[in-house]
């Protein structure tokens, strides 16, 4: 059964028609297809199109169809060319000719680009839940790290030390952007397609405002062109996703380093890890491992149609099918890593006394001493210079910077003084740092009191009904 082909008196050929087809992967779009026709169905009634008894039967034919696809009683078969056909032969299957009204003043240009809205900002609700989940669990875990020591790195090289709570709140933040950007695209994509036909709108006098509010939009297209050729929205989802998939492999590439045996800060559960085939010693950080793989699946994503889209002439072109697929590909991958990573997450065992052991190693304090100069007045450009000696002094002999003697410390400078071992120590470093978005204690149970109402509000628009 097909939805055109009154002016073809052959075909299609067989692999026309396995090129064509689309339901093996469009029939997750089914709920919203007929969503969109019970709100399509109300219009046609409003324009006299159907009757009061019409319209009763066709939205009691809809809601059996509806749970038909949900119990699986009706199915998609190899025949159907896409869900709307599938659907369209569910309806007339129960209504016969009168199922067959249904399609006037619509167009499947229309109905999958409401179809494809409607689907991704269910799920992009439920994405947001993921990624809140993670960074609650991230979260938690920084709670209870608001004063442990940790060495700061920049270049993988020991720099400065911080808090490890503070570390990991810095894997929120990003987070935390991305649930915003998934709230602003939804903004941008609650615009209803439906009533543009297949570009030119319809001469029948349809409601597209009244379809909209109905399936929850907050208008209807302003251009019944850009309605239907208009895929910004999956293109800018998939860029949330894609980078998403950075910040996870990014999370994924540092929890590699902390369970390593050269760092050894973080224990994973047995349940959060895996073993060797051959080696039965090793505890693999596998989930890690495999976000930071699935970010180049989720890029390959919107580069595939990015690519897509960028010849493309106005209006609707078949090229379009492919758009589908690495959207639902996206979201698939993701409800998968989110929820392995946030259990990894929030039972990983933080090793705090090897934390604090590493924070001073490196001359990580050498900023605390020019810090120290600054204070007495000596520009830092020479702060900076009399500091880079004393580390060379230190790593030629041995020593730590708090153990130099008062007299090679006025060898090594005249603004040195035995008062500098006042803040030689990773304690005094960590309390010094009391400005908002540092990493002493102070200033990071304050992140952490704003990151957990952040959440809230994420989690709040995410689940609007709750």
């Amino acid at each position: 059964m097909k939805l055109w082909g009154g002016r073809f008196e052959g075909g299609p050929a067989e692999a026309l028609a396995r090129l064509s087809v689309s339901v093996h992967f469009d029939w997750r779009l089914a709920a919203y297809d007929i969503a969109g026709s019970k709100a399509h169905a109300k219009v046609l009634a409003d324009a006299g199109l159907l009757t009061p008894e019409e319209l009763s039967r066709m939205l009691a034919a809809l809601d059996e169809l509806a749970a038909d696809v949900e119990s699986g009683a009706f199915q998609a078969t190899p025949a159907d060319e896409d869900v709307h056909t599938a659907l369209e032969r569910g309806l007339l299957e129960k209504l016969g000719p009168l199922g067959g009204k249904l399609r006037a003043g619509r167009s499947r240009n229309d109905q999958v680009a409401t179809d494809l809205r409607l689907y991704l900002r269910d799920h992009a609700r439920l994405l947001a839940l993921g990624i809140a989940d993670l960074a609650g669990a991230l979260t938690e875990q920084a709670g209870q790290h608001v004063a442990t020591p940790a060495p700061g790195m920049t270049h993988v090289q020991h720099a400065q030390p911080v808090t490890f709570g503070h570390w990991l709140l810095a894997h929120v933040q990003p987070l935390l952007r991305d649930l915003d950007r998934l709230r602003d695209w939804d903004r941008r994509t609650a615009v209803s397609p439906l009533g543009a036909g297949a570009l030119a709108g319809s001469s029948l006098p349809l409601d597209p405002e009244r379809v909209a509010k109905e399936l929850g939009f907050t208008s209807s297209a302003a251009n019944s062109m850009d309605a239907v050729s208009d895929r910004d929205f999956v293109a800018e989802f998939l860029f949330v996703t894609a980078l998403l998939g950075v910040h996870l492999s990014r999370l994924g590439e540092e929890v590699v380093l902390w369970t390593s045996q050269e760092f050894g800060w973080v224990e994973l559960d047995d349940a959060f890890a895996t073993g060797s085939s051959i080696m039965p010693q090793k505890k693999n950080a596998d989930i890690a491992e495999l976000a930071r793989g699935k970010a180049g699946r989720l890029i390959g994503g919107l580069v595939a149609v990015l690519t897509m889209l960028k010849g493309l002439p106005l209006t609707y072109d078949r090229d379009m099918q492919e758009d589908k697929e690495p959207a639902f590909d996206a979201l698939d991958t993701l409800e998968l890593v989110l929820p392995a990573l946030t259990g990894m997450i929030a039972t990983m065992t933080v090793k705090t006394e090897v934390l604090a052991k590493a924070a001073p190693i490196g001359f990580s304090l050498a900023t605390e001493v020019a810090d120290y100069l600054v204070r007495k007045g000596v520009a830092f450009r020479d702060a900076h210079e009399i500091t880079g000696r004393l580390v060379a002094f230190c790593a030629a002999r041995g020593l730590e910077l708090h153990e130099v003697g008062d007299d090679d410390l006025v060898a090594i400078s005249a603004e040195l003084d035995p008062g500098v071992r006042e803040v030689l120590s990773v304690d005094s470093a960590l309390a010094a740092r009391k400005t908002p978005g540092s990493t002493g204690p102070l200033a990071v149970a304050e992140q952490l009191a704003n990151v957990e109402r952040e959440l809230a509000g994420a989690r709040q628009w995410a689940t609007p009904d709750q």
